[in-house]
C-alpha cells in the first residue's frame, strides 16, 4: 500500500514543490488548499508522472471547526495520512510591532496555529499506532527572531515553533519526525516573489537572495528519511541582519504579500 501525505497549503511555491517530490517518491498526495483551480492544475500535472495518486480538496484552513469534517475528507481518498504537510500563507501581510493590536494578532492564530493543533490531533494517534510518521512544516525568518517591520504573522508562528518543539520532544522516540524548516530567502515561483521581480511592482530593489523551491523540498524530504533534527533553515544559517535591514519598507512589501494568493 502506497504512502501518503497532506499538503495543506499547496501553494504556487513551496507547497507544490513538495507535492511534487513526494508524488515523485511514490507517495500519493492529497492537496488541501482554498482555491481549487490551481490544486485541478497541479493533480493534472502530477498525473502525468510515475507517481502515486493525487487528490484535490479545497477547503479554509482559517476554519478550525471545520478540522474533523476535512480531516475525513482526506481519510475517504487515502486512509490515516503518513505525513502531514503544513505551511499555508496567512492574509494580513507583515505589521509593524508598534502597530500590531490584540485584535489583529488573533487574526493570525487560526490559519498559523489552531488549524494545525486540530490537524495533529486527528492524524497523529495513527501515526502512534504504527510507530512512523511525519509532521512537517515551513516558515519565514520572523518566526526564529523578531525582525523591524516584520510582526504580525511572527507571534503566531513563534507559537506554532513552540508547540512543535515540545511535540518533537514528546513523540520522537517514537517513531515520529517533527520537521521544521525557516527560510530566510525569497522562494521562486511563489506570488511575493513574482511581484518582487516586476517593474510595477517591487521591482527596482535588492530583496535578497532567492531559492528554488525544489531545493527546499528536496532538504524538507531529506529531514524527514534522516529523522535527526527537528529544526534546520535555508541559508544554513540564517542572515538575521539583513533581513532586518531589507525589512524597512516591509510594510508595503507585507501589504501586498496580503494580496498574493494564500496556500
Amino acid at each position: 500500500m502506497s504512502k501518503s501525505i497532506g499538503v495543506f497549503g499547496a501553494g504556487p511555491g513551496l507547497g507544490q514543490a513538495v507535492a511534487r517530490r513526494y508524488a515523485a517518491e511514490g507517495y500519493d498526495v492529497v492537496l488541501v488548499a482554498r482555491r481549487r483551480e490551481p490544486l485541478e492544475q497541479l493533480a493534472e500535472d502530477l498525473a502525468g508522472g510515475a507517481g502515486g495518486a493525487v487528490h484535490v480538496i479545497s477547503a479554509d484552513l482559517t476554519d478550525t471547526a471545520a478540522v474533523p469534517a476535512l480531516a475525513e475528507r482526506v481519510r475517504r481518498q487515502v486512509g490515516h495520512l503518513d505525513a502531514l504537510y503544513y505551511a499555508p500563507t496567512p492574509d494580513g501581510g507583515f505589521v509593524p510591532a508598534a502597530d500590531l493590536t490584540a485584535r489583529r494578532a488573533r487574526d493570525y492564530l487560526p490559519l498559523i496555529f489552531y488549524t494545525l493543533l486540530d490537524l495533529v490531533q486527528q492524524f497523529l494517534p495513527p501515526m502512534l499506532e504504527q510507530g512512523d510518521g511525519a509532521i512537517l512544516t515551513a516558515q519565514g525568518a520572523s518566526t526564529v527572531q523578531g525582525l523591524p517591520n516584520m510582526s504580525g504573522p511572527g507571534p503566531a508562528q513563534a507559537a506554532q515553533r513552540n508547540y512543535l518543539q515540545s511535540l518533537h520532544a514528546e513523540v520522537s522516540g517514537k517513531g515520529i519526525y517533527v520537521g521544521m524548516l525557516y527560510i530566510g530567502a525569497l522562494i521562486e515561483n511563489s506570488a511575493f516573489h513574482s511581484w518582487t521581480t516586476t517593474p510595477g511592482g517591487g521591482g527596482g530593489r535588492d530583496w535578497g537572495p532567492t531559492v528554488s523551491p525544489d531545493h527546499l523540498a528536496a532538504l524538507l524530504w531529506r529531514m524527514h528519511t534522516a529523522k535527526g533534527a527537528a529544526e534546520a533553515s535555508y541559508p544554513a544559517r540564517l542572515r538575521l541582519a539583513a533581513l532586518g535591514a531589507a525589512s524597512l519598507s516591509g510594510r508595503r512589501a507585507g501589504n501586498h504579500a496580503a494580496s498574493c494568493a494564500r496556500g
